[in-house]
């Protein structure tokens, strides 16, 4: 009896997670591959707010470390707040964007060009209230396919077009004055003290954990609400392997137990 029901939970079990893989197969082509303490190379070419050709090495001559964060300027979903809520955060922080570090947001999508990204350059701007960034402190870049997707390889950004749209992962990198890989911070919204504990890690040349990343595993980007829900699927499917690990420890413990007596 206690065989079959074990049999039972373990076959239900496999359907359960077979289920769930066909239905995020599309999804697990978004996300980050991590690549902490890599370098990135200084061939990428981008184009600055002005049409400018920029190098990316061009970006660290101050030996600074840099704030990244990949997005496209058109985006209906996280972008919006992910730099909005950054920018706020900035504002916030007791050390100085332009004197400490820089930032820099490329956008992925190819097809946009330096006029979207100057223009976003000013409304961001408008959003500081306590500080008054330099032009040069928070750079909006675009640059064609070739090298937008040699940036994004290096640092391990995954996403996938979508009709006129992209389903992308929200997060910034952290780089060393070196343009070494030192922090992956998920989501939209950020503390002043993760940021400034990044940066000064960063600027040490020091890889830090990314404990978010964890979070994130809970999550997952909803393409029809585009934002980021609570991946129940995941969640329940964790909580049912435990169960049947705890079951079936059980069930070698009875049968132990009977064998002896």
């Amino acid at each position: 009896m206690l065989k079959n029901i074990s049999f039972i939970l373990f076959f239900s079990l496999v359907i359960f997670y077979s289920t769930a893989i066909t239905d995020e197969k599309k999804k697990s082509e978004v996300g980050i591959d991590e690549k902490l303490g890599e370098f990135i190379k200084s061939e990428i070419h981008l184009y600055d707010e002005n049409g400018q050709t920029i190098l990316f090495d061009d970006l660290f001559v101050e030996k600074k470390p840099v704030i990244l964060n990949l997005v496209y300027y058109r985006c209906p979903g996280i972008c919006s707040p992910l730099m909005t809520n950054l920018a706020k955060t900035l504002d916030n922080m007791d050390i100085q964007m332009g004197k400490d570090f820089k930032v820099v947001t490329v956008s992925f999508d190819f097809n946009e060009k330096y006029q979207v990204a100057s223009e976003k350059k000013k409304n961001y701007f408008n959003l500081f209230k306590k500080k008054s960034p330099s032009e040069d402190s928070w750079r909006f870049l675009t640059g064609d396919s070739l090298n937008v997707s040699e940036l994004t390889d290096a640092v391990g950004f995954r996403y996938i077009k979508t009709d006129n749209d992209f389903i992308h992962p929200g997060v910034i990198i952290v780089l060393s004055p070196d343009k070494k890989i030192t922090r992956y911070i998920y989501g939209t919204e950020f503390l002043p003290f993760d940021i400034k504990l990044a940066l000064i890690e960063a600027s040490k040349g020091e890889i830090g954990t990314t404990i978010s990343r964890i979070v994130a595993l809970c999550y997952s980007y909803d393409p029809d609400g585009k934002k980021y829900v609570l991946n129940v699927t995941r969640i329940s499917g964790a909580v049912i392997l435990f169960a049947l690990m705890i079951f079936g420890i059980s069930l070698f413990i009875v049968k132990k137990t009977k064998n002896k007596s």
